[in-house]
């Protein structure tokens, strides 16, 4: 690797003859399949962006010229030719750097992006700002993987088009999403790239203008009219020209003879520019070219396997929530599942193999997704929506208006609630139960383990009246789940005591129950015995239960992987404002704190979010410390009898 060693920066780059460049690809393609199978990471995206990314940095100037990726993961090959490269084997890695583009990381990540589409709209921003302050530098966006499936790309086009300011969009074309890509503008991209009557009649039409003197403007401009003719007549609608962009291309992004000349060509040529281009996704590893859905994002490799008894095998949530619905499918024919091109990373696989005309990819549309399974709900249906916590998100305002509203009985399947670790602030669900809990008519849950999450499933296809939000975190369940088991029905905003004890209660959502029961060991060596409340809901709440609780204790504590900014901590304080008839015991709330958290492994961030079983049995026993007078603590008072 003699050529990448001496990459420092895109200068050092730029000062290489263009012969040296194909080597220099090879060295980083064989960098990526040394680094990322080790420590994890986004691995096909990587290999399919090798060649684009060393051509744009060789034919722009960054960090002058501003280089934006939508979406993130695209962008390993940009950190390593931008200073990053050793870091690069910490990658996703707690202090290590993002797996995703961070502004706060380095001068060339010109724009931060963990979700998809936003990179027209922010090239735009930047392209006004430019203008307005009268500088001069060329803007360019990368976008690709999908993020073309995405509604605001389409807006972000559609203003860029109509202002006309100088940028570059560089449309990715690799056929794939994380999952493939669906719809009609996956379908258009592909008629663009297998027409070869378009191309020959293209050419033909530009070596004969080549071949006319400029005499008159009027055969100039019939030249034009002809070759717009032409677009029109084979490609209907020319979409991105209708739009206001210059259409460029395909061309072959693998091929550096090919890309640096076109990219030298047209950077300086005025207004928006979309360059089509033609990668794979995988590129230079064989079994990822094949199956690139498989290899988007890896973990690391698994050191070999002993000969020792195994354990036997437990599932994570969302294996348990990809079987449940298949099962529940095979007794409920209008039962449907609808995914934003994430059907592998939801656990779906399954259920669309077995049930394809009752699943539904959208891509990466999450807007869609919701008011398109309201519309199903609407005639009779019931789906089953199922996408990230945090990319759910983006569709807030459907939540409310198109399924909430209308009592729609959608279900909402929230995968990474909570901490999801590596992937760090962009994909931590840690919102949802704040920004759910205020919608009226929602109910909203959180089970503790594995046959909870079944049962919840379960249970919110048996009512039709209300919507139903089940969140559950990126990790393994604590128990062990039977196939054969048969559903049991859990009654909405009904919760369960899992240990009674005495004086304080702790009042727990969701994974933080099996954290909790984990710190009872220590906190009874220490005399301290409380209640374990599992408030499987968070809306609406078991009133009768907490009354009770209240009763009984005068010290409670809740927990939650969840931001304590609005989160079920502070419905409990206001439950207890709103009650004044009823004693008031002394509240402790802990959850997300309200920032920002970094990237790491789950359990790492647990632990420093004080949410680990460790530290919750620490907070317990220095808050029920307060509570002793000095000679109780002195005497070594037994918390049970107090």
């Amino acid at each position: 690797m003699k050529i990448l060693e001496g990459i420092r920066s895109p200068a050092d780059l730029k000062a290489l003859d263009r012969n040296d460049l194909p080597q220099l690809c090879r060295e980083i393609r064989d960098y990526l399949l040394q680094v990322i199978p080790a420590v994890g990471g986004h691995f096909a995206s990587s290999l399919g962006v090798v060649e684009l990314t060393v051509a744009l940095h060789y034919a722009f100037d960054a960090p002058d010229d501003r280089i934006i990726w939508d979406v993130g993961h695209q962008a390993y090959v940009h950190k390593i030719l931008t200073g990053r490269c050793e870091a690069l084997k910490k990658i996703r890695q707690y202090k290590g750097i993002s797996g995703f583009l961070k502004r706060s990381e380095s001068i060339y990540d010109v724009f931060g992006g963990g979700h998809a589409s936003t990179s027209i709209s922010a090239a735009l921003g930047i392209c006004t700002a430019r203008d307005l302050k009268g500088e001069d530098f060329h803007v360019i966006t990368v976008i690709g993987d999908g993020s073309l499936t995405g509604g605001m790309a389409y807006e972000g086009l559609n203003n860029a088009g109509q202002a006309g300011r100088n940028m570059l969009v560089i449309l990715n074309d690799n056929n794939m999403s994380i999952s493939p890509n669906v719809g009609a503008i996956a379908y258009y991209l592909n008629e663009i790239i297998t027409n070869p009557l378009y191309h020959k009649i293209k050419n033909e039409v530009w070596d004969l203008t080549g071949k006319i003197p400029p005499i008159t403007e009027k055969i100039r401009s019939l030249a034009r009219r002809t070759q717009s003719g032409i677009k029109a007549l084979i490609l209907p609608g020319m979409f991105f020209e209708v739009l206001g962009f210059r259409y460029f291309g395909p061309v072959n992004g693998h091929d550096l003879n090919e890309l640096i000349p076109f990219l030298q060509r047209i950077k300086n040529l005025p207004g928006p520019m979309l360059l089509h281009v033609l990668t794979k996704k995988g590129k230079g590893y064989a079994d990822a070219e094949k199956n690139p859905e498989k290899y988007h994002g890896i973990k690391p490799l698994a050191p070999q396997p002993d000969n020792s008894p195994q354990e036997p095998a437990v599932l994570s949530y969302t294996e348990v929530f990809g079987k449940t619905m298949v099962r529940l499918a095979r007794q409920e024919k209008k039962l449907c599942a609808i995914t934003a091109a994430m059907c592998d990373g939801t656990g779906l696989n399954e259920f669309r193999d077995e049930f394809p005309d009752r699943f539904f990819d959208v891509g990466i549309a999450e807007e869609h997704a919701v008011t398109f399974a309201a519309g199903m709900a609407a005639a009779g249906y019931r789906p089953v929506v199922t996408i990230y916590s945090t990319f759910l998100q983006r569709a807030y305002d459907q939540i409310i208006h198109d399924v909430a509203l209308q009592k729609l009985p959608v279900i909402f399947a929230l995968d990474r609630g909570g901490l999801v670790g590596e992937d760090g602030p962009t994909h931590h669900g840690s919102f949802d139960l704040s920004y759910l809990n205020i919608v009226p008519n929602l109910v909203v849950a959180a089970p503790r383990n594995g046959s909870e999450l079944k049962n919840m499933l379960y249970s919110a296809l048996l009512q039709d009246r209300l919507p139903f939000a089940i969140r559950y975190p990126r990790a393994v369940t604590p128990d062990i789940l039977d196939d054969n088991e048969p559903f049991e029905e859990i009654l909405p905003g009904s919760w369960t005591i899992l240990e009674q004890g005495e004086n304080a209660a702790v009042l727990v959502t969701g994974s933080l129950n099996e954290e909790c029961l984990k710190a009872l060991p220590i906190l009874h060596k220490q005399g301290i015995y409380p209640t374990i409340v599992n408030c499987r809901f968070v809306k609406p709440m078991d009133e009768t239960l907490l009354k009770k609780v209240i009763e009984d204790h005068t010290i409670l504590f809740t927990l939650e992987e969840n931001s304590t900014e609005g989160g079920f901590g502070s419905k409990i304080a206001r439950f207890l404002q709103e009650h004044e008839a009823i004693q008031k015991p002394q509240l402790h709330i802990r959850g997300i704190p309200d920032r920002f958290i970094e990237h790491g492994k789950r359990d790492i961030l647990l632990e420093n979010m004080e949410l680990s079983f460790d530290k919750i049995a620490e907070w317990i026993h220095k808050i029920m410390q307060v509570y002793l007078t000095a000679e109780q603590r002195e005497s070594g008072i037994d918390w049970k009898k107090l």
